[in-house]
């Protein structure tokens, strides 16, 4: 294999010279005096020039033309749109909700592509019966919102990297821009390559320049020089023969809609370089926040891909390149099977669809590490008898999950024992299996509404014990967990602690798991776990080892409360 090349001299286009910094947590988007601030894409590199927004024709003459582009942007100044409708639609203390909605879709339709968009605007009209102010208080919630995902997604990446390759000095490819242009701030692939940079892990990056309208050359180059990172331009089609030639340690990109399976709709070259990357035996990563998962859709065949205008292909900056009359095919992105996707990666946690295990192995695999865990828990008293249930979500296209089944003797279990269900419903997967345990529709309620890989129930005593004096019926109040350094174990670093909450133990198990379910589409960023009246405690995680830890973090600090003499464990 031919030699790589050393890299050029560094880029430095605005840090002159200095060591990589950290992403850029300044916010792209502003809200100013009844009108969207943000900066005009399409004049970068070379001009930086304000975009200012104050009609929602506007608005979606930005997103159409990608003056805004990137998912989360576009969702985010999707939301600010509706704010400005709803402003322009409000006189004497009546506002037009109808007009308000009418232009709620106009600005959907503006990109149907990318999930964020319609995402974004349907939350803030969930503020529109509150009225005009409310639902720009939502808009701009949701740029702080995407802030701080962006945040932890690019930082769980960036660790998710050096797991996978440790040596260090890496080669990244990345396609596209998905940096804080396509964000409020930080970014998300890009955010965890700067992050990187700024660890000292970053020999080089490799960027694509994203045919036809050069994303690539044009933004991402921009914001790597801004943070003195060195890196190199390449087409498209140079990609896959970079990583032929070993150039290419690591590919990170971004996604605009990912189906419940993890298939990937993407920038349009994306799946060649996760071909190649599959090929070359080269990790292939996705870093987007939850709001890109579109888990309406079984798989990717039902993304719809937008098509652009043809002139785009024909021509550029005003000059034709292609002889009269020529079509052109410019889907603006193309679709990755999940299987050639090494790990999405987000804020709340790691996805990694299965590659090449076959779906019986890996059954009997999983199967064998709820067996394992069920005999540990059962041995330390926190599965008693036949009490407390574990489960596991399988890879795949299928939605399924293993579960340990109903009745039996946790401390005795093997692979063979395990249930297979249909991990959002909890509903038997095949005809004449064992029953599973009485709380599957508890973990598909969570399966449902978090990005969660696995789920533990037991009765661990301090835990339940927690629970119980919470006290029983209507009103029960959440537990506040506060300055334990154990909260990090969480994956929470909240100064003023996490709300766990607590829920009714009643004998219609269904009406538990509705109740949860409620609480955690209300509470998106919930805490990991819940306790259950008299019935312990429910926790989850990316698989089984990290909703274990979480669990032991849990019962540690419920214990140093009750050793403390709270009693009952105030919430406020």
């Amino acid at each position: 294999m031919p030699a790589d090349p050393a890299p050029p001299a560094q880029h430095t286009s605005g840090n002159l010279m200095g060591a990589p910094t950290v992403p850029d947590t300044r916010s792209s988007i502003t809200w100013n005096d009844g009108a969207v601030v943000t900066l005009d894409q399409r004049a970068l590199p070379h001009h930086r020039r304000e975009l200012t927004l104050r009609s929602v024709d506007e608005v979606i003459e930005a997103i159409t033309s990608l003056a805004v582009r990137g998912a989360p942007t576009i969702g985010l100044i999707g939301a600010l749109g509706v704010a400005l409708s709803a402003r322009l639609h409000s006189n004497a203390g009546f506002l037009d909700e109808d007009a308000v909605r009418t232009d709620a879709r106009r600005i959907v339709r503006a990109r149907p592509t990318a999930v964020n968009l319609s995402w974004a605007v349907d939350r803030t009209l969930e503020q529109l019966p509150n009225g005009p102010g409310a639902v720009l208080a939502c808009a701009l919630e949701l740029l702080a919102e995407d802030a701080a995902t962006n945040q932890a997604a690019a930082e769980r990446a960036a660790h998710l990297v050096t797991e996978l390759l440790p040596q260090g000095q890496l080669r990244i490819l990345t396609h596209c821009n998905t940096g804080r242009l396509a964000t409020s701030a930080v970014g998300t692939a890009l955010g965890a390559i700067l992050h990187l940079a700024a660890w000292g892990e970053v020999r080089e990056v490799l960027v694509g320049e994203t045919r036809p309208l050069l994303q690539g050359a044009r933004l991402t180059a921009w914001e790597l020089g801004e943070a003195s990172v060195p890196y190199r331009l390449c087409t498209d089609s140079a990609g896959p023969a970079a990583m032929a030639r070993g150039m290419v340690d690591c590919v990170l990109v971004g996604a605009d809609r990912i189906a419940a399976n993890g298939d990937v709709a993407n920038k349009i070259g994306t799946y060649a370089l996760a071909v190649a990357a599959a090929r070359h035996g080269v990790p292939f990563l996705v870093v987007a926040p939850e709001s890109s998962w579109d888990r309406t859709l079984p798989d990717g065949s039902g993304i719809v891909v937008e098509e652009r205008d043809p002139a785009e292909v024909t021509g550029f900056g005003g000059v034709d390149i292609a002889p009269a009359g020529s079509a052109a095919y410019n889907p603006a992105f193309d679709v990755t099977p999940a299987e050639l996707i090494t790990a999405i990666v987000s804020e709340r946690g790691t996805v990694r669809p299965c590659r090449t295990t076959s779906g019986g192995r890996e059954r009997d695999h999983l199967g064998d590490q709820l067996a394992v865990m069920s005999a540990a828990l059962y041995e330390r008293g926190w599965m008693p008898g036949t009490a407390g249930n574990l489960s596991v979500r399988i890879p795949g296209p299928d939605d399924l999950a293993l579960i340990t089944p109903s009745g039996r003797d946790k401390g005795d279990l093997s692979f063979t024992d395990m249930v297979e269900v249909t991990a959002t419903t909890g509903a038997a997967a095949r005809p004449g299996s064992p029953r599973p345990s009485a709380e599957t529709v508890i973990h598909a309620a969570v399966y449902r509404h978090t990005s969660a890989r696995a789920v533990i129930h037991v009765h661990s005593p301090y835990a339940t014990t927690v629970a119980s004096l919470q006290g029983h019926g209507a009103g029960i109040l959440p537990v506040l967990l506060e300055r334990y350094e154990l909260i990090k174990g969480l994956g929470r670093t909240e100064p003023d602690g996490v709300l766990v909450p607590v829920f009714a133990n009643w004998p219609e198990v269904p009406r538990i798991a509705d109740e949860v379910a409620a609480h955690l589409r209300r509470e998106t960023s919930a805490v990991c776990g819940l306790l259950i009246v008299d019935h312990g405690i429910t926790v989850w995680g990316e698989d089984l080892a990290q909703a274990k830890n979480r669990l032991e973090c849990f019962e540690a600090m419920f214990q140093l409360r009750l050793l403390a003499g709270a009693h009952p464990i105030p919430a406020l």
